[in-house]
């Protein structure tokens, strides 16, 4: 298993997919997030002792060999697009090298950067692909569960995924399997949003 030889852990392997951890920064506080009860994932310590910039992030990247992976995903243990310019530039730079780049995101993106349009900034940098975190089959429920910073997060995050579907990205939508969620109800959000839906 490859290790990173930084202090911090910027990038990750699992599934055949190369996972990058750019902010331990977040606008929700779930009452199921990884963070509450773990270091990271997989043996990687995914708490950062600052925010990489994307001239680090690239720099950790360029030695790699990049084609041997599925994809290049924005997740790890924040909400990465509270950092929207890192996001873009190392989603430039990975597209250039024909990398398929997929954003794992809560889908707060236009509420955290209210005067830009996320999805179409993301999609001209060459993002082929994003997994939205539903979490929940009602406002309600979704309030209690992820504990939002901001308010309307959830019609905010119902929008970013239609958005990004119009947009023609592959779009997908997931809930964390855990007893409060009807996952049912939340399979039928997706899917009558267009999205394709998955239980992490």
């Amino acid at each position: 298993m490859m290790k990173n030889t930084t202090k911090d852990t910027i990038y990750y392997e699992a599934y055949g997919n190369l996972y990058l951890n750019i902010t331990n920064q977040c606008s929700a506080n779930c009452v199921f997030c990884i963070r509450d009860f773990s270091d990271g994932v997989y043996g990687y310590n995914l708490r950062l002792s600052h925010e990489p910039t994307a001239d680090e992030i690239i720099n950790e990247l360029d030695p790699l060999d990049l084609s041997k992976y599925k994809e290049v995903v924005f997740t790890g243990f924040g909400e990465p697009t509270i950092r929207l310019d890192e996001l873009l530039e190392v989603t430039r730079w990975l597209t250039e090298r024909n990398v398929l780049v997929r954003l794992d995101t809560n889908g707060h993106a236009n509420l955290i950067n209210p005067h830009r349009d996320a999805v179409s900034e993301l999609k001209e940098a060459g993002l082929s692909a994003v997994s939205v975190s539903l979490n929940a089959e009602s406002e309600e429920l979704y309030n209690e569960l992820c504990r939002p910073v901001y308010d309307n997060s959830y019609k905010a995050m119902l929008d970013f995924t239609k958005v990004a579907l119009d947009a023609g990205m592959q779009t997908r939508m997931t809930v964390v399997g855990v007893p409060e969620i009807d996952i049912e109800k939340c399979e039928r959000i997706a899917h009558e949003i267009g999205a394709d839906f998955h239980v992490r």
